[in-house]
């Protein structure tokens, strides 16, 4: 997962998406692109380049300019900061999601990745909480996916990935959720998961199925609120 894009990126990808590059390829000089966005030459063609860098434009050059898409990635960055944006305008009444799913039995690697220190010092850094090492794992239903499609167009706050003992571990970002109205969480959505879209996997700094008195099978609501960004 990137890195959150900065203000004078995300305004260029923004002008990019105004002249139609999210539908199609759009062709484009470095000049074109500072004149719409009241920038340098220079500036423009940095832009164009680190977004390329980041994957988030795929663009083609040749003597005449550039032909320039926004990515999938990219669109997803704009969504990100459309969501915060919202949050910011609207407050968190306008924007509490509300999913309710059952609990499930998962396949036991959570309390080997949470426990890691290189997630665990991070959640306590960005999230406040000392998590228990294991998650809760939710299944959804097929009509709240839409709703978890939402809450992942926000920015989330990002876990890094890191090195340990020559073993690459990925990134993950974590959303704030409340757990059946009396427990402060977080959904973890990792880089590369091996659950299925409709499994959610809640963190928490104790363990749920004991605090909750839940167990598989059992319903459970969570409630999702979005926190501003901390150091992510």
């Amino acid at each position: 997962m990137a890195e959150q894009i900065k203000p004078h990126l995300w305004f260029t990808l923004y002008t990019l998406l105004k002249l139609g590059a999210s539908k199609t390829d759009i062709k484009l000089s470095t000049t074109e692109l500072a004149e719409k966005s009241d920038s340098s030459q220079q500036s423009a063609s940095r832009h164009l380049r680190i977004l390329e860098e980041m994957g988030l434009i795929k663009r083609e050059v040749d003597t005449e300019g550039s032909k320039i898409k926004i990515t999938n990635k990219g669109l997803r960055e704009l969504e990100m900061v459309f969501e915060e944006l919202k949050w910011h305008i609207e407050g968190r009444e306008a924007e509490a999601i509300t999913i309710k799913g059952v609990v499930v039995s998962g396949l036991f690697e959570g309390a080997y990745y949470i426990s890691k220190e290189g997630y665990r010092s991070q959640i306590e850094e960005k999230l406040d909480f000392d998590p228990y090492p294991g998650t809760l794992n939710v299944r959804i239903m097929p009509d709240d996916m839409e709703k978890r499609k939402r809450i992942e167009r926000r920015s989330g706050i990002l876990l890094e990935g890191f090195k340990e003992e020559h073993r690459a571990y990925g990134s993950a970002r974590c959303y704030h959720v409340i757990i059946n109205g009396e427990i402060d969480g977080a959904l973890i959505v990792a880089e590369r998961s091996i659950h299925d879209d409709n499994i959610l996997e809640i963190i928490a700094p104790v363990y749920l199925r004991r605090q909750l008195k839940i167990a598989d099978g059992d319903p459970v609501t969570l409630e999702f609120v979005p926190l501003r960004r901390s150091a992510s």
